[in-house]
This record gives C-alpha cells, sequence and structure tokens, in this order.
C-alpha cells in the first residue's frame, strides 16, 4: 500500500434527519477520498454522528422518546444516506460507541495532566443550537431584544459549576502554529478569519456541564459530562485507534483533511488544535471549510420549508448525477446555489449530451461497423495525436492537480472541456462518412476515441463512481487500468486482439425532463 492518507467529515448532528448540506460534505469528501485512492494512498475514510449534546435531549423529549432511541432512529438515517450516496468510507462512528467514550476521557486526563482544566463557576452566553458559549461582544440583537450567536441562533444566559480548560494559554502557540503552517487553515478567507479571532484574545473555554446528564461523563467528576464539542472533536482520534491501538494511531494520524463547513472552522482550528497541543498529541494537517449549499439563492431552514431531502434529489436524478452537478456548479469553498433547473441543465449538457453521447456514437458505431470488436489502428494522424495530447494531459495533469488542491469545481470543469475536444474532433472526422470512403482511417478514429473515452470514464471515476465504472466494464477496461497513470494507450492493440466483444450499447446519461409541478405531486 501507498502512503496513509486519512481524510474526515465533520460528524453530523443527528437531531434531525440528514440535508442537501450533509450530503454535499460527504460527496466532496468521497471524491477526495476515491481520487488519493487512484493515486495509489492508503486511504482512511471517516464520517459519522455526533450524538451527544442539549439539543439531542430536548429533541428526545419534544418526541417523548429516550434519547438513545432518538440516537439509534437518527443516525441510521444518516448511515442510509452514506450507503445511498456511494460513500465509501472506511468508518462510520457514532459518538455513543464505548471506545468512543474511552477515547474522549483518555484525551480529558492528558489535558488535565498538562495542567489545562480547572473547576469553576460558568456564567455567560450559551447558544443550544450551536452547542456554542460567546462572549458578549459577539453578541447581535434579535427581535423583541433577543440576543443572537454570530451565526443568527438565540443564546440564553446560563450559570452553573463547570470545569475550564485553559483556552488562553494556547494563543501565542496558536498564532505561531498558523504561521509555521500557512496552509493549515483552507481557503485563505477561512484562515483570516481565524486570525483576526485569535490574535483579539482567548478566553478560558468551559467544557462541561451539569445541567444534563447525555454525554460522555468527566472521569472523576461525579455530575460532569464533556461540553459536545470535546467529545466530538475526539471523534477524529477515536477512528484511528487511539489511545490503546498505537501502530494504527502512528500510522494515520495526524490527519492529512478535515473538511467541514464553514460555521465550524473556529472549533475544528482553534479548540481542537489547543486541546491537541495541550494533550501532547500531532495537529491535523489542514482544514478545509466550504461554503453553503443555498436553494434557489436562499439559506435553507425548517421554519422557511426550503430543507432539501438528498435521497429524493438522489432518486430523482439518479445519484451520479446529483455528485456531478454539486461538485461542478460549485465553486469548492464558496456558498453555491442549486435548483432543480440547474441540476436538470447541468446533466444534460456535460452527461447526457457530451460525455454520454458521445460514448454511446462511439461504441455504437463500433458495434455496428465493426463486428462489435474494438478496431484496429491504421497509423495516427496529426489530429489524433492532437487529441491525445489533449485527454492525456488533462488526465494525467490537469484534473490530479486540481483534486490535489481541493479545486473540485476546476477539476470536473477540466474533465469537461476534454470530453468536448472528443466530440469536436468525432464531428469533425465525420467516422460514419469513412465508413464508406476510408474505412482503414474510420478504424482509426474509433479506436483513437476507444481509447480518450477510457481515459475520461477513468479520470472521472471519483466523481460519477457507479456509471463511469459501468462505462469501462462495458468497454473491457481491467480494474489495474483504473488510474490515470495506468490508463495510457499500451492495453488497447492487445484488448483489440482479443475476443472481446462489446454487448449492444444503452444510454449511460439519459436526458432528464424537468417535471412540473403537478407531475411531481
Amino acid at each position: 500500500m501507498g502512503k496513509p492518507y486519512y481524510i474526515t467529515t465533520a460528524i453530523h448532528y443527528p437531531n434531525g434527519r440528514p440535508h442537501i448540506g450533509h450530503a454535499y460534505e460527504m460527496i466532496a469528501a468521497d471524491a477526495i477520498a476515491r481520487f488519493q485512492r487512484q493515486a495509489g494512498r492508503d486511504v482512511r475514510f471517516q464520517t459519522g454522528t455526533d450524538e451527544h449534546g442539549l439539543k439531542m435531549v430536548q429533541t428526545a423529549r419534544g418526541r417523548d422518546m429516550e434519547v438513545r432511541a432518538l440516537a439509534d432512529e437518527m443516525s441510521g438515517y444518516f448511515r442510509d444516506m452514506s450507503d445511498k450516496l456511494d460513500i465509501s468510507c472506511d468508518r462510520f462512528i457514532r459518538t455513543v460507541e464505548p471506545e468512543h467514550y474511552a477515547a474522549s476521557q483518555a484525551i480529558w486526563k492528558a489535558m488535565a495532566d498538562a495542567g489545562d482544566l480547572y473547576l469553576d463557576r460558568y456564567e455567560g452566553w450559551y447558544s443550544v443550537r450551536d452547542e456554542a458559549f460567546y462572549e458578549e461582544k459577539e453578541l447581535t440583537d434579535g427581535e423583541g431584544g433577543q440576543k443572537l450567536s454570530p451565526q443568527g441562533t438565540p443564546v440564553e444566559w446560563t450559570a452553573e459549576e463547570t470545569w475550564f480548560f485553559r483556552l488562553s494559554r494556547y494563543q501565542q502557540p496558536l498564532l505561531d502554529f498558523f504561521a509555521a503552517n500557512p496552509d493549515f487553515i483552507r481557503p485563505e478567507s477561512r484562515r483570516n478569519e481565524i486570525l483576526r479571532f485569535v490574535e483579539g484574545g482567548l478566553a478560558d473555554l468551559s467544557v462541561s456541564r451539569t445541567s444534563f446528564d447525555w454525554g460522555v461523563p468527566v472521569p472523576g467528576s461525579p455530575g460532569h459530562v464533556m461540553y459536545v464539542w470535546v467529545d466530538a472533536l475526539t471523534n477524529y482520534i477515536t477512528g484511528v485507534g487511539y489511545p490503546d491501538d498505537a501502530v494504527m494511531f502512528e500510522k494515520y494520524w495526524p490527519a492529512d483533511l478535515h473538511l467541514i463547513g464553514k460555521d465550524i472552522v473556529r472549533f475544528h482550528t482553534v479548540y481542537w488544535p489547543a486541546f491537541l497541543m495541550s494533550a501532547k498529541l500531532p495537529l491535523p494537517k489542514q482544514v478545509f471549510g466550504h461554503g453553503f449549499l443555498l436553494n434557489r439563492g436562499e439559506k435553507m431552514s425548517k421554519s422557511t420549508g426550503n430543507v432539501v431531502d438528498p435521497m429524493a434529489l438522489a432518486e430523482l436524478y439518479g445519484v451520479d448525477t446529483l455528485r456531478y452537478f454539486l461538485l461542478r456548479d460549485v465553486s469548492f469553498g464558496q456558498d453555491g446555489t442549486f435548483s432543480d433547473e440547474a441540476i436538470v441543465t447541468r446533466a444534460n449538457a456535460d452527461l447526457a449530451n457530451s460525455f454520454g453521447n458521445l460514448a454511446q456514437r462511439t461504441l455504437t458505431q463500433i458495434f455496428k461497423n465493426c463486428g462489435a470488436s474494438p478496431p484496429q489502428i491504421h497509423g495516427h494522424d496529426a489530429a489524433d495525436e492532437a487529441l491525445f495530447e489533449t485527454v492525456g494531459k488533462a488526465v494525467r495533469e490537469t484534473v490530479p492537480a486540481a483534486f490535489e488542491s481541493l479545486a473540485l469545481h476546476q477539476a470536473t470543469e477540466a474533465w469537461v472541456q476534454a470530453v468536448f475536444a472528443c466530440n469536436a474532433y468525432i464531428d469533425e472526422q465525420a467516422p460514419w462518412a469513412l465508413r464508406k470512403t476510408d474505412p482503414q482511417r474510420m478504424e482509426t478514429v474509433l479506436a483513437t476515441l476507444y481509447i480518450c473515452i477510457a481515459q475520461l470514464a477513468v479520470s472521472i471515476l471519483p466523481v460519477i463512481p457507479k456509471n463511469a465504472a459501468t462505462l469501462l466494464d462495458r468497454m473491457g477496461i481491467a480494474p489495474e487500468l483504473r488510474t490515470p497513470e495506468a490508463i495510457g494507450s499500451h492495453w488497447y492493440s492487445p484488448l483489440a486482439e482479443s475476443d472481446f466483444r462489446l454487448e449492444q450499447p444503452t444510454p449511460l446519461f439519459p436526458r432528464l425532463e424537468l417535471k412540473t409541478e403537478e407531475e411531481s405531486a
């Protein structure tokens, strides 16, 4: 196996069913994980659910059920979504697992041993929805004098005995770390926000609660449970063996990438690094805060009734179509918008009319005119070589470089430009006309396209894994060839000389039609 690569999503808070934002983060992380596997890395990919905290208690009470029963039910919906969307995670973690309790208590003890925990009384502003404490200077006034957090969520005055973490001790170590590791926080706008926050001074952080008991018990302090973010963030090391499996932990930690939403960057780039510094554990290599998905330009909320079920979208348009749209249309790191019209338009333009039609036209002509066998090559000309260069550069250079830099939208853009080049080539060469005037040239043109289509299918596997793999299967491309480096052209002649035959080609991406409200009802 190659060099280890550990990628995580945020673990999702299951006080409600999954929404499209959860799906977006999972899909993006999955595409990155699949790309790194293609590149030969020993990938570990973790996602899961964050099941403790006051919100879960309140939601369970409102439904007149036990909180553990709520956690089991809701976590199941997230696991189902992971399966439905072809998320190739190696570990789906739940914070109610006994080994996670053990890991959370181990890091707590390590922070205590460092002298960074002390018992005191907390009085201040707390957002139940964010599970976060805020200083007075961060708040704004809402309707009726309601105090609001920076996220626009209501806060309430809380007073209770609590353990504190000496976050103030880590202001300068954090600033020094940020300076020495400029790519730790991405994109740049998130880094600048966090720098300003830390430079403004850090107050010690309340890290336990006594007002409810749904959480990880604080070791040696009866009646206290850990503040949900201590417990939640620890999942990243629980999943790689902390504290008992030293071999696994040393192999995969520190994480290469925490992929999270922009609203929780502070927790991952201030609190989490400080906890790890205190516990004398290595810090993750990078935290990337992606933007929000907006429904027709508006932020989704239950109160406005515009929350979108990703499972329904996947059922309506297809899993790969949804995956492709989200990674193609949203500039990764920024907010993006979606609508049914946008999904249908993008799917038809790129997948049905361009890539799907390219594959269908080419394979159908081979099936009809070449006895269903990959045709022979009778010498390439300049047009063939130019296409090989265009597609090869995209597949082996541009797309991988974009993936490595997490510019997922640029990766899909570079890929589809290579698809367009293939379509221009087939239109210019017109193999259907060459069938009568120059059959050998027709065979060479179709062979050229066969090679390029295989390369393009391999390149897009991380984004549309099911359909790309189906196409490669139909084309007889062996599994060991399904990496950008392996899928050159050396495999083609042996395939053409073998007894491999195409089956009757069928459309890979049928055109989508936008349903009216009446049709959808």
